[in-house]
């Protein structure tokens, strides 16, 4: 397998933020053609939240107009090679993470979270696959300014 060097790892990770940060520009225009250019046919998608909150994968499949939910990231940061974060949240009511799995420049997961708290740690592995809880490290957390003292279920995500 061909080794990627620091210089490789941070061009793709940029390369990452700058697609998913499109497909919002793109979603907030109505540009249907664009978005379905950069997902995967087969796209896995995951939510939780309230089960009336889907408005991204509405979005996604052509079931909801652009205008229907805003998604306006406060921060979008790439996680390795592979992983993009969107964070949004509109005053005291609204939260929501989007995490984006991208591979050779097509997003071909999607996990939406909506109104929950989100953890995003590495885990490392023994050579015989057994996780271990010592070689755990938080890559990102939810950092939702507006939304301290509001009480929201929090999950964490393993990569």
């Amino acid at each position: 397998m061909e080794e990627i060097n620091a210089n490789e790892h941070e061009t793709i990770e940029i390369q990452n933020q700058a697609i998913v940060h499109a497909l919002y520009n793109t979603l907030a225009t109505g540009d249907t053609k664009s978005v379905t250019e950069i997902l995967a046919a087969d796209l896995e998608w995951w939510f939780h939240g309230p089960l009336n909150c889907h408005h991204m994968m509405r979005m996604l499949t052509g079931e909801a107009l652009h205008t229907e939910f805003k998604f306006e990231p406060r921060s979008i940061t790439a996680i390795g090679d592979e992983i993009v974060i969107a964070e949004g949240y509109e005053g005291a009511q609204v939260y929501w993470v989007h995490v984006w799995t991208l591979k050779d420049g097509l997003i071909t997961q999607f996990r939406e979270y909506f109104n929950t708290w989100l953890m995003v740690k590495e885990l490392k592995t023994r050579p015989i696959n057994r996780w271990v809880g010592k070689n755990c490290f938080t890559v990102w957390r939810s950092q939702p300014r507006d939304l301290f003292r509001r009480s929201l279920p929090g999950l964490m995500l393993a990569i």
